[in-house]
């Protein structure tokens, strides 16, 4: 039996908006005639969900990291509080300056008010809700502790925000250096250097061999500059469907990897990604299969997430975790190790949350170190770029004043 929603007239004055359950629509129809009322439209419940999921998925992008990390916070709160999730989600809903977030939270709050639990109604949104978000309140449903598993859940959140952040505020200096000095040497290619050209030209001096040799790299650059941009446009699209397809990907994350520094920050960062997520889920009461399933899609680096999928193949068939992490190449031993301890000790989650930490403190210093040596990199290229270009443009002034005394 289906749920309709209808909208009639009850007399001249008056317009009536209801639900009634019925077998059909045709049934529905005949129930609502029979109530005496005169019908403006009828809709199945059914559609009007499936209308409001389409309707939210015409936004293409995701929400921020930050927008569901404030999300779960606020509803394990509320829910702490002995609010109801009905009534937490649409006071959420009424608080929410978000468009996007605020039309999900209205469909999952209707979804949950015709009686769907809160892991379906979050299942409904994937691309915002991951499968280990599902999971875990599924999880917290069942054991009667919902508020506890999101209380969690937004301090896992709240570790990845941290993370992603100090990462952002490491690369924020090093991008706005780049962006200034290309920006710079733009303005000496496109302002400064065709006026120097036309006053060498007008004064027929013969010109230094750093000098042509700008003179040519800037004219290339202003009768071919729509070949350049064609080439970055065509390799950048060639890059990116390399990367879409499954080995193209998993060389490009296995090339990461093995850049001086830079790989090992990566690593570094997926481990500490990977042990936190595991154990969260494992503490969560989350069995081990599918725990490790769900820590995969939590795994950015394809190389990475190959040998977490190994793992769970050998753990199903029957292989201890700490045995099977031995056996990885890209597992360092000291996890290993930890994992072992936790094992014989009967408490692995507290094993691998030690891992996380340890892991997350060598990333952050990691991080410290590349940006260190990516700035005075950065200096020394541009610096050398202008210079260049400098040099360039007064050896020829030089000459010429040497000349004239």
């Amino acid at each position: 039996m289906s749920r309709f929603h209808y909208k009639a007239k009850v007399s001249p004055a008056e317009i009536k908006e209801g639900a009634v359950n019925a077998d059909n629509k045709m049934a529905a129809i005949q129930k609502i005639s029979g109530m005496g009322y005169y019908l403006l439209s009828i809709e199945e419940e059914k559609k009007i969900h499936e209308r409001k999921a389409s309707d939210i998925n015409v936004f293409k992008e995701k929400l921020s990291l930050k927008d569901v990390t404030n999300f779960t916070r606020q509803l394990s709160d509320l829910l702490d509080s002995g609010v109801s999730v009905v009534r937490s989600l649409d006071v959420l809903n009424k608080q929410v300056i978000n468009k996007k977030l605020k039309s999900i939270i209205g469909d999952i709050k209707d979804q949950c008010i015709d009686g769907s639990p809160l892991s379906e109604s979050l299942a409904r949104h994937p691309k915002i809700f991951s499968d280990l978000y599902v999971s875990m309140v599924k999880s917290g449903e069942v054991g009667g502790a919902l508020e506890s598993i999101l209380n969690r859940l937004a301090d896992f959140y709240e570790k990845q925000l941290e993370i992603q952040t100090k990462v952002k505020a490491a690369l924020a200096y090093p991008v706005l250096m780049a962006i200034v000095g290309c920006m710079t040497i733009i303005v000496l290619l496109t302002f400064v250097i065709p006026k120097m050209v036309s006053m060498f030209a007008d004064l027929g001096q013969n010109l230094p061999l750093p000098t042509l040799i700008l003179m040519a790299v800037n004219g290339f650059i202003q009768r071919f500059w729509w070949i350049i941009i064609a080439c970055i446009s065509v390799i950048s699209f060639a890059i990116m469907r390399v990367y879409r397809s499954s080995e193209g990907r998993f060389a490009i994350d296995n090339f990461k990897l093995k850049i001086p520094i830079a790989g090992d920050v990566i690593k570094k960062v997926e481990i500490a990604r990977f042990a936190r997520t595991f154990a969260t889920l494992l503490a969560n009461g989350v069995p081990m299969m599918t725990a490790l399933q769900g820590v995969g899609d939590t795994v950015n680096n394809a190389v990475i997430k190959g040998e977490i999928e190994k793992v769970r193949k050998s753990v199903r068939e029957g292989g201890n975790l700490a045995g099977t992490f031995s056996k990885s190449p890209i597992i360092p031993p000291m996890v290993t190790d930890m994992v072992a301890v936790g094992e014989e000790s009967g408490s692995v989650e507290r094993a691998l949350f030690k891992v996380a930490e340890s892991y997350e403190r060598e990333s952050d210093a990691a991080v410290k170190v590349l940006m260190s040596l990516l700035e005075p990199l950065m200096i020394l290229a541009l610096g050398i770029v202008v210079g260049f270009i400098v040099i360039s443009m007064l050896l020829p002034i030089f000459e010429l004043n040497f000349l004239v005394r």
